[in-house]
């Protein structure tokens, strides 16, 4: 435990509740900068979050080793703001998010599983699934216009969201990057319908038309004049020779400048387009490693962790510029594991969309001054549906399990003791679509891992302590295992009201994983 008087305040109030009790905290600890109900309006009391977010970046595509060994692509890359955050801050090991954009994004934005909010895959055009036609079953009628502010859009999920309550709390709210929370058309592909108060740079679109200045960040040029990927906003840059990672960096700078001459605490969600396709080469960068002897897809994708890298070291560089680096928690994090057209992920099997863990297991490092140890490690599970819980505390903000219908657990108490041995905790992913991959559910609990081939309906199960790569299916060797592991998985999805893909053949939803256990 890392003792200061951050952490104690925190400590005493986590135990604490009611009115009464808030006030005198209030009387005992003037001092206190988060956790205090009369605090939550003043930026000097309130932490600032930045939320480094990554769109398809690998476990090991970066210099931090996540995994037990330093691997070959560890060495590969060149990722020093990183290794800097790190240093100053707690790395988590076993830290999840789905593997495919938008329900990642979808339930970072609501504590939400994607088995109940239902949208299970990655959104564009309105109305309009993006999911493939293969053999044997179809995708169910899931949520396919994403998140919606407007309870009356079909086919959305409607919830509040973090940015929305963060506001309530006195946050400037800033969205910089990657938005891909709903469809073209509905209200929740703009950023400024969900709780932001800034939005640059996002829309429906899951990924930039280009990443050159020169050709506008659009993909008009390659795409016979489709405007649908081009990045907004960035308009004052068109035609120069800038990196759209760089691009969106210097706008997040002065963004972050505006809320500190506001005397506001802000919550910037940095969420680069970077490291998604198309994969093109920041020349400022690309060429130390096609002399490393890289194919050029690789020294491309290289090159495109490195500006990445450049972008977070920007930012930290700036918060202490303004002087605010002490009082701002900054997280970094991936939103699903990396594209199979990037071929190494070793150790790990699978790729992003994939249910083994090259899909889904991500970085994930938190940096707290004063309350997270520094060049700390933590093996706990962390979900993506837990930030929403997460940051809300980091903020302030109490009774968050009694106050919203969520999935996600906070992880604070586990960033300022460290690990809580949280084992036994069941996450369950669920993914009925058939886009690029035949469709799934996941469970972890503790070392085991459980995958349900809907297709199929075969069962896979995997001791990830002793097994990290996947490589022995245990199901007919641990039976009682598999059958303890199936049946709490059903229940996870029949309390969720998960959907099931459908069977081509019957018309009917593919059953529960209970039924197929043999």
């Amino acid at each position: 435990m890392y003792f200061n008087s951050k952490i104690n305040s925190l400590s005493t109030v986590k135990r604490l509740s009611g009115f009464g009790k808030g006030l005198l905290l209030f009387s005992l600890f003037s001092f206190i900068f988060v956790f205090s109900v009369f605090s939550q309006n003043t930026s000097e009391s309130q932490p600032n979050i930045v939320f480094f977010f990554v769109d398809d970046m690998g476990w090991t595509d970066t210099s931090v080793p996540f995994y037990t060994e330093i691997t070959e692509l560890n060495k590969r890359y060149t990722t020093p703001n990183m290794e800097r955050l790190a240093n100053e801050g707690m790395k988590f090991t076993q830290a999840y998010a789905y593997a495919v954009c938008s329900p990642s994004r979808v339930s970072l934005l609501t504590g939400v599983n994607a088995a109940r909010h239902r949208v299970t895959n990655w959104t564009l055009r309105k109305d309009q699934s993006p999911d493939d036609d293969i053999p044997v079953v179809k995708s169910p009628d899931w949520n396919l216009n994403g998140l919606s502010p407007d309870r009356s859009v079909p086919r959305t999920f409607y919830s509040p969201t973090l940015p929305a309550e963060l506001k309530k709390l006195g946050y400037k709210t800033i969205h910089v990057g990657k938005a891909h929370f709903g469809s073209m058309g509905t209200p929740g592909e703009n950023p400024l319908n969900l709780g932001f108060d800034v939005n640059i740079g996002g829309h429906a679109a899951g990924g930039p038309g280009s990443y050159w200045g020169t050709k506008d960040f659009s993909a008009a040029w390659r795409t016979n004049g489709e405007h649908v990927w081009d990045v907004p906003g960035l308009e004052a840059y068109h035609g120069q020779d800038i990196y759209l990672t760089e691009a969106l960096t210097l706008e997040a700078k002065k963004a972050l400048t505006e809320a500190v001459e506001e005397e506001r605490p802000f919550y910037l969600y940095m969420s680069h387009y970077a490291i998604h396709a198309p994969w093109e080469r920041d020349d400022r960068f690309y060429q130390k490693y096609a002399d490393q002897g890289l194919t050029e897809r690789e020294a491309t994708y290289a090159s495109m962790i490195e500006a990445m890298d450049k972008s977070l070291g920007d930012l930290m560089n700036h918060l202490e510029e303004l002087g605010v680096s002490d009082n701002t928690i900054v997280v970094f994090m991936s939103d699903n594991g990396v594209h199979k057209e990037v071929p190494q992920n070793l150790p790990l099997r699978g790729y992003k969309l994939s249910p083994y863990e090259g899909g889904i297991r991500v970085p994930l490092i938190v940096k707290w001054p004063e309350v997270v140890m520094p060049n700390s490690q933590n093996e706990d599970y962390v979900f993506i549906d837990d930030i929403f819980p997460t940051f809300l505390e980091m903020a302030g903000q109490v009774e968050i399990q009694e106050k919203y219908e969520i999935e996600g657990e906070s992880f604070v108490t586990s960033l300022i003791e460290g690990e809580k041995g949280n084992q036994e905790r069941s996450i369950l992913w669920h993914y009925p679509n058939t886009y690029y991959n035949p469709p799934y559910s996941i469970l972890r609990k503790g070392n085991y891992k459980l995958i349900y081939h809907h297709a199929d309906q075969k069962l896979e199960l995997f001791n990830i302590a002793n097994d990290i790569s996947e490589t022995r299916d245990l199901s007919k060797v641990q039976k009682l295992k598999t059958i303890e592991m199936a049946l709490l998985m059903t229940g996870l999805l029949q309390q969720r009201e998960a959907q099931m893909p459908i069977n081509k053949e019957t018309g009917l939803p593919v059953p529960y994983p209970s039924a197929v256990i043999d």
